[in-house]
């Protein structure tokens, strides 16, 4: 169980909370690049804890978030008019750049200097790999931007989507790191998922239903090594890494691509679960694409022109009992990606963590809360930077490795948990 008190530090995530302040330690991931795909497209409305905000992309290229509402009336500038390198807002024609400032009110006079007094908050938008990425915290703190390796290999080995799930970050986030559910709620998609069959790992996972958990600690996280019985008395090894605050990776399985990804808070209730697969040595096939866009793997099947997923708690996740019932599918739902969100908003938007009890598999859980708790609280206390920040914490793969028994996990696979351009994963 959790202390009330320790589960409100964790999940709350609005300005000025010690949470929200971690996060603002970060470059996060904004919105998909496809969200604003031309000079002068529609301005986006979006929620990032808890602030509600206005990007665009202005007629020289420049991307631009900033405040929602006009600093006139209030009237959200998502009706604004995107022209002539600003957003215009529509009630009474007061114009934007990108960086916040106010270039023109057409009702003052030609000499009047009353725009230069008038800046809307704004933060940086800037695009890597197919996400647009923004840093909400001081401007005089922003650390380099983010080196994930799957951001920066060539557009053609990688793919992101992703999905709003109706719950808090943390809970989302803790499936994320949670290995042992994989031979339950995902036997099916073992079997089935063209992201996922055809692995030797994967006869590992159905035959040892009893992982065993070791933790290991990492300059920016953590590594979950998840182990079970392999063949000729070995240990075949699934091992998570996990970026503060909420980066995580899946291990691989055969030559499937690597997968994972970032748990970012809208608000208290919600989050932006983005997902994303890419392969360090070849492009993805047109084939694995096209499932990415199905919904298999850890993507979801989206509503057309949203991001909510088509499977949803409006309509119970469109569950089959008959498929549940003659074990095609464990859950009855479809899709590993929603097999998760389903059960994670299930527990309510913040889960009431003091009534649960937790076992010695839950062992990778217990240690990221540790540690999320400590990097918030110094950060609070004497504004120690967190783990995470450094890019050099980004350079990270899971990783999937039989070893003799008495090999370290941590120590017999450094090469493999680290990503090396050019290098492909190690998987099973």
């Amino acid at each position: 169980m959790l202390k009330q008190e320790i589960n409100e530090l964790l999940t709350r995530t609005g300005p000025g909370t010690p949470m929200g302040n971690l996060f603002r330690q970060y470059w996060i991931p904004a919105m998909l690049a496809e969200e604003l795909p031309e000079n002068d497209s529609p301005p986006v409305r979006l929620k990032l804890l808890s602030e509600r905000l206005i990007a665009f992309r202005d007629s020289d290229g420049r991307y631009g978030l900033i405040d929602e509402f006009c600093a006139h009336r209030g009237v959200s500038l998502w009706f604004g008019r995107n022209e002539e390198s600003g957003l215009r807002c529509a009630y009474h024609g007061w114009k934007y750049d990108v960086t916040g400032q106010c270039v023109e009110v057409p009702s003052e006079p030609d000499n009047s200097n009353f725009c230069a007094n008038v800046k809307l908050t704004a933060y940086p938008l800037v695009k890597i790999g197919d996400v647009l990425w923004t840093y909400l915290g001081d401007p005089a703190k922003k650390p380099p931007l983010p080196e994930f390796e799957f951001a920066q290999v060539p557009a053609e080995q990688t793919y992101t989507s992703k999905r709003w799930q109706e719950c808090n970050w943390l809970q989302a986030f803790e499936g994320g790191i949670d290995s042992s559910h994989v031979t339950f709620l995902h036997s099916g998609g073992l079997r089935s998922d063209p992201l996922f069959k055809g692995a030797k790992g994967n006869e590992y996972n159905m035959k040892d239903l009893k992982p065993f958990f070791e933790v290991a600690e990492s300059d920016g996280g953590l590594f979950v090594g998840a182990r079970r019985n392999a063949d000729d008395g070995k240990y075949y090894w699934r091992i998570t890494p996990w970026v503060l605050p909420s980066f995580t990776m899946v291990p691989p399985r055969g030559d499937h691509p690597l997968h994972g990804h970032f748990w970012i808070p809208i608000d208290d209730h919600n989050c932006w679960a983005y997902s994303f697969d890419y392969h360090p040595v070849r492009a993805l096939t047109a084939t694995e694409v096209q499932a990415m866009r199905d919904g298999h793997g850890v993507h979801s099947d989206n509503i057309p022109g949203t991001y909510r997923p088509k499977a949803n708690k409006d309509n119970d996740y469109l569950m089959d009992r008959d498929s549940q019932r003659a074990n095609e599918n464990y859950s009855g739902v479809r899709g590993i990606a929603m097999q998760d969100a389903s059960l994670q908003e299930s527990m309510g938007p913040i889960v009431d963590r003091r009534k649960e009890r937790l076992v010695s598999a839950d062992t990778g859980i217990i240690k990221a809360r540790q540690k999320l708790r400590k990097a918030a609280l110094a950060l609070a206390e004497d504004g120690t930077t967190p783990p995470g920040v450094d890019p050099a914490h980004h350079r990270v793969r899971s990783a999937a490795v039989v070893l003799p028994r008495e090999d370290s996990f941590i120590e017999a696979s450094r090469d493999a948990l680290t990503a090396t351009p050019g290098v492909p994963q190690s998987t099973v």
